[in-house]
Order: structure tokens, then sequence, then C-alpha cells
């Protein structure tokens, strides 16, 4: 079950667990340099205001009312990454283990190849949560990604166009798997309940076409971590899937009737106001 609850989209398996839930944040971000240059993780900056594409049929393509799913608006060069929380259990103090895979115009951000169905391990297609707790960009070596970065589709910039030769989809795809209920049990035993719980924090600081995709940025350091447990782990067999469409942040109005966020903030200003960056 999808759901949508305060600009967080939420992907829910009761018939699994009732702690097999997942959210997923889109955060705004400082675009780091596009240069060799491996800078740290910038900021969150707020979240991505998100709607049902359903809600806004005959001012939307037909092709996004076609895969449903939801939009959000972006400037045209604004950098964006993904916070991922998965639900606590506390009966045995651990957050419920997904298996995520996250393309961009069906081309897979974790191995950088073309998406295809179900999980790979030959190149881990798919990141585990709660084991990596968000996702900047696409990998292109250990320990690098390159920030996802927002751009008309047809300009040839984005990753789609640049692997497939075609604009066709743009925007992104998340594709959700559960850890198998028998095996989450086996795994994770009942806990007496603790007294005081530390949680991690994260790094967030809580044209023409109206149809972007996102293109590989500048690059910084982040690990893409590999799957800790076994394949056979994760139940193919109840997943889900959403589109995530992106709008120019300019027809946003258009669409929606609302105004967009503020445009994106520079490094220097970020800079200037003494603001943290973060490393993972």
């Amino acid at each position: 079950m999808i759901e949508l609850k305060q600009d967080t989209l939420v992907f829910s398996f009761p018939e699994v667990h009732k702690a097999a839930k997942l959210e997923i944040v889109f955060q705004r971000t400082l675009r780091i340099p596009n240069s060799d240059k491996v800078y740290p993780l910038p900021p969150g900056l707020g979240c991505f205001p998100l709607r049902h594409v359903e809600d806004y049929e005959g001012r939307v393509p037909q092709e996004w009312i076609t895969h449903g799913g939801i939009l959000l608006p972006m400037y045209q060069s604004e950098a964006m990454w993904l916070n991922f929380d998965s639900e606590y259990d506390d009966d045995r103090n651990v957050s419920y283990p997904f298996a995520v895979k996250i393309s961009t115009g069906k081309i897979c951000a974790i191995s950088g190849e073309s998406w295809s169905d179900g999980l790979s391990r030959d190149a881990q297609n798919y990141a585990v949560v709660p084991e990596q707790p968000w996702l900047d960009g696409y990998c292109v070596e250990k320990g690098v990604i390159r920030q996802f970065v927002a751009s008309p589709l047809g300009n040839g910039e984005t990753a789609e166009e640049q692997i497939t030769g075609k604009a066709e989809f743009g925007g992104l795809q998340v594709q959700v798997f559960p850890m198998k209920r028998e095996v989450y049990l086996r795994r994770f035993k009942k806990q007496p309940p603790l007294d005081i719980r530390y949680m991690m924090s994260d790094n967030c600081v809580c044209g023409s076409s109206p149809e972007m995709g996102l293109a590989p940025g500048g690059r910084m350091r982040q690990e893409i971590y590999e799957d800790p447990y076994d394949l056979s782990d994760w139940d193919t067999s109840i997943t889900t899937r959403c589109f995530v469409h992106i709008a120019n942040s300019m027809a946003w109005h258009s669409i929606t009737g609302k105004e967009p966020p503020y445009p994106p903030r520079t490094a220097e200003e970020y800079r200037r106001a003494g603001l943290p960056w973060f490393d993972w």
C-alpha cells in the first residue's frame, strides 16, 4: 500500500508485519559543483511538496496519469536527496528491513545499469534500509556518488538520455521489497524494552517543458552499503512501485494552483550562514 502523508511517501505492508512500513522524504539541497573534486554531503533544506498525479488530470502529461504516482516541483539544475526511515519495532529493538530500488528514467541509481525486474547481487541494484539512511545520487564508484540534479527532458543531459539515447520516462521510480516475515522473526528475536533509545540524526535541516528528469551532477562521498542479508531473505512476491514525476517549478502553479517553493539556495549563501556539511 502506498500513501502520501504530509509530503512523505509511505510504503506499508501490513500483510507482512505491522512494522513493515517505510517512509521516503524528498529533500531539497545545495547543488555542488560539477567537477572532479569530491565534496562532503550537503544539507537538507526542507522537503519538496508532494501531490497525487491523479488529482491533476488534464493539467499534466497523459503519460503521468497512465503511470500514476506522485509529482513534485524542481527548479532547473536544482539538486535533491532521498531520506529513508523504516518503522521501528519496539518488540525487537530494530527497524524493519527493506530492499529499495531507485531508478531515474529507467536507469538504476545504484548499479548504473538499465532497470531490470527483481533484485540482483551480480551488480547490486538496490539499497538496504535502514543500513542506507539516505541516497544523494548515482553511485559511480565505491564511496562516491554523483548528485541528483534536475534537467529538462530532451536536452540530452539526463542519465536516461545519456545511457539510452531517449527521453521517455523522466522522474524517478521507487520499488520497495520487505524482508520476508518468517525471516524477520527468525533473525530478530523479541527483546526486553529499552529505557532509552539513541536515534541517529540525519543530514536534514528540518522553462519550457513541464517535464523534468535527473542528471548526474557533482561528486560527493557516500557509501552504498552491500546487502548484509541473503538474497532469498527479501520477499519478491510482495512489492510496491511508485512513479515520482518531476514538474518544472515554473509550471507548478499552473498545475496545482500553488506557488512553487523558494528558489534553491547557493553553496555560497549556505557558507556565509556558517551552517554545517556532513559525512557518511
